[in-house]
């Protein structure tokens, strides 16, 4: 199937697979700015963040024309669609991931492997953006207002490079409210979301114990002006910029200290 050189082309990715009804609706409501192929997880990758399969084959298969599935990672899925050069007829304009089921807000962009899908691209150089919704039955909606909002990052990287003087490319994460229809879209910083915390040990029929860690139901706590959270408590899509420079400047007295005196220090 030919593309067409005049019209973006779009590498979609999830963590939810290949078959997600959020990923199907963003593809069909994304192929109206551009050309859209989607290397997609086979199986539900979530929680996986930036994990990448490194001592293990993957499997691959073509689902249907420009929709492919890899039984890996979604950074798995990012790095074959990028690296493997029959997948792609030319290099991404915009990488896409999502559209995740549930949340991404706050601390869970470190365990999200939808956001992973967005940064494994923005770290090789490609802009990309993760989606998220928090309301379970209208996906198709949101699906057409995140190709608005793709559409506009595409537009703000005309007559500009896009990557940053360390390779870097812009990394932008979106979170759709728990409301059918949101009160608006405002750009925001990322809040504080935490989890019911322990390890609950169980018994399986034989007798041998095993684990569930964690627990269900983010809560925003303390609630942060101007972040994710606050926006999509209001009921507000959030549209937040992360950053893949992940030196804390503010901590360098302190490393230096535990480093310790050196003469040969640079």
């Amino acid at each position: 199937m030919t593309t067409d050189p005049d019209r973006p082309l779009i590498l979609l990715s999830n963590d939810d697979g290949v078959n997600a009804f959020g990923n199907v609706c963003l593809r069909r409501a994304l192929a109206r700015i551009g050309d859209v192929y989607t290397v997609a997880p086979e199986y539900e990758q979530s929680g996986k963040s930036h994990s990448i399969s490194l001592h293990v084959p993957l499997r691959y298969r073509q689902v249907e024309p420009r929709v492919h599935a890899v039984d890996g990672t979604p950074a798995d899925c990012v790095y074959v669609a990028l690296f493997m050069t029959s997948l792609l007829p030319r290099k991404p304009d915009l990488v896409v991931s999502g559209i995740n089921h549930g949340a991404n807000l706050g601390t869970d962009v470190h365990y999200s492997g939808t956001v992973a899908a967005a940064r494994e691209a923005a770290l090789r150089g490609y802009p990309a953006i993760a989606f998220s919704n928090l309301h379970p039955d209208n996906m198709e909606a949101m699906a057409e207002l995140a190709t608005t909002l793709c559409a506009r990052m595409l537009q703000s990287l005309h007559g500009r490079a896009p990557r940053d003087a360390e390779g870097n490319a812009p990394l932008i994460n979106v979170n759709f409210p728990a409301c059918v229809e949101p009160r608006g879209v405002v750009s925001a910083s990322l809040g504080q979301r935490h989890y019911a915390e322990g390890v609950d040990l169980r018994s399986d029929p034989r007798g041998r114990p095993y684990f569930w860690i964690g627990g269900a139901g983010g809560v925003h706590h303390p609630e942060m002006p101007g972040s994710d959270t606050e926006a999509v408590d209001a009921g507000f899509v959030s549209v937040s910029p992360l950053s893949l420079r992940v030196t804390d400047h503010h901590q360098l007295g302190l490393a230096s200290f535990i480093a310790g005196p050196s003469e040969d220090s640079p």
